[in-house]
């Protein structure tokens, strides 16, 4: 498809660039959970997945070698083995277009081109991050739930909100569907169970974003009373979600459990126990505006700053700022829920995150010769392509713009750093963010 089959208005919009740039423009200007993503290519010729293996640490040494045990070939040593863990990127195709037609949108033919251009910037832009979000709080969710309904005897089958990470676990570092030799330690209401089972609900009846409603399956009956809806049910590998004033479930947060700063640097010591590397020198925290307003209404954030220039810069440019090993991001794209119980609040969501907390998949073929052939007019930015089509309908007049993406995100597992290679770390299969609930 050559330049000289478009209408010659448009022609010098397309050879200067001026089309490319505003897509560009536009395209960074929304950018917040995907900014926590690693970049990797996902390369061409291996299928719609990618399965990645991270190796884990040996336990630390601590008791000297025995001098009469220093003997034979072996030197009276035992050969030791390093964990391995695997997570799994999938790649998808998204697009999206519009049209112009050139008879209608005549007057003023140029800029209502770059304003396509833009529009399908900022579509794509939000797009990304709603998929990053997405993977992130779905990973981070995980293993935290309550009773839905309540038990009017023991039983072995317990109905939860959301059965998101107690689905599977992690068997020699490969994700197993938990059943037979793949069991879990879960905390129901005030003791322990080992689940055998899970199944989802026919109906989805769940209040968590995106959330699964099901069925958790247990290897010992579940007394009434640890039965009771709204009891908290925890994975033993379950990730960490931090409330104010220790509440247990998205249910247990009344009024006055609103965003405070002691909140955030339990969150940033659970990051630090895991050994979560920073991102840049601080932890990323996303929160929306109204979780941030509540942070400058915390008497503990505002006293930590009384007197002190650097208040001002905070105070001054927002939220974008370091300190106290956090980086504040503002972003539009937070989980906002009505109460479970509670009519007319809110649960609000921030998340603070490391590095590596999301790997993106970029599909290292998006414009490639037999995908994008050297006469077309496609433009790739920040993984993203843009596409200008000439008009083929039969008066050659209407012109399509259109972005695809292909790629995918997921989040890494942490399952081989335990407390035998890091003594403060947790349990938590997911350790490179901390999800904060709090009323809003």
């Amino acid at each position: 498809m050559g330049i000289q089959n478009f209408p010659a208005a448009l022609q010098p919009i397309i050879q200067q660039g001026f089309l490319e740039r505003e897509f560009e423009s536009a395209l960074t200007s929304r950018l917040g959970y995907r900014m926590c993503a690693d970049r990797e290519e996902f390369a061409v010729g291996i299928g719609e997945t990618l399965t990645k293996t991270r190796a884990g640490l040996k336990p630390s040494v601590t008791t000297p070698l025995v001098s009469a045990s220093n003997t034979n070939l072996d030197n009276g040593l035992t050969p030791q083995t390093f964990g391995v863990e695997q997570y799994t990127i999938s790649v998808n195709h998204y697009a999206a277009t519009t049209d112009l037609n050139m008879v209608t949108s005549r007057v003023g033919i140029a800029s209502q081109f770059l304003l396509n251009a833009a529009i399908n910037g900022e579509q794509a832009a939000r797009s990304l991050d709603e998929i990053a979000r997405n993977a992130l709080f779905n990973a981070y969710f995980g293993g935290n739930t309550r009773v839905r309904i309540s038990l009017t005897s023991a039983s072995t089958n317990l109905l939860v909100d959301d059965i998101r990470g107690f689905q599977t676990a992690f068997v020699n570092g490969v994700q197993t569907t938990v059943g037979g030799s793949a069991s879990m330690t879960v905390s129901v209401g005030a003791n322990s169970y080992t689940l055998v089972g899970t199944s989802a609900d026919a109906t989805n009846a769940s209040t968590a974003p995106n959330g699964i409603s099901g069925v958790l399956t247990f290897s010992s009956t579940v007394s009434i009373s640890d039965g009771t809806a709204l009891n908290a049910v925890t994975a033993a590998t379950a990730s960490s979600i931090l409330r104010p004033n220790g509440r247990t479930t998205t249910t247990g947060i009344v009024a006055g459990d609103t965003l405070d700063m002691s909140t955030l640097l339990n969150a940033v010591a659970q990051l630090r126990l895991n050994a979560v590397p920073e991102i840049d020198g601080a932890f990323n925290c996303y929160l929306d505006p109204l979780s941030a307003r509540q942070l400058f209404a915390d008497s503990a954030f505002r006293q930590l700053f009384t007197g002190a220039t650097s208040a001002n810069q905070v105070f001054k440019k927002g939220m974008v700022n370091d300190f106290l090993g956090l980086r504040f991001i503002p972003t539009n794209e937070a989980y906002v829920q009505a109460h479970p119980t509670l009519s007319g609040a809110v649960i609000r969501r921030p998340i603070v995150c490391g590095k590596g907390a999301l790997i993106e998949g970029d599909f290292a073929g998006i414009a490639e010769a037999d995908v994008a052939p050297s006469d077309s007019i496609i433009s790739v930015v920040d993984g993203v392509a843009m596409v200008t089509r000439e008009p083929i309908d039969r008066l050659q007049q209407i012109i399509a713009q259109s972005w695809y993406w292909i790629g995918g995100f997921c989040a890494p597992s942490d399952t081989t750093t335990t407390p035998l290679t890091i003594p403060t770390a947790t349990n938590a299969n997911f350790k490179r963010a901390v999800m904060i609930e709090h009323l809003g």
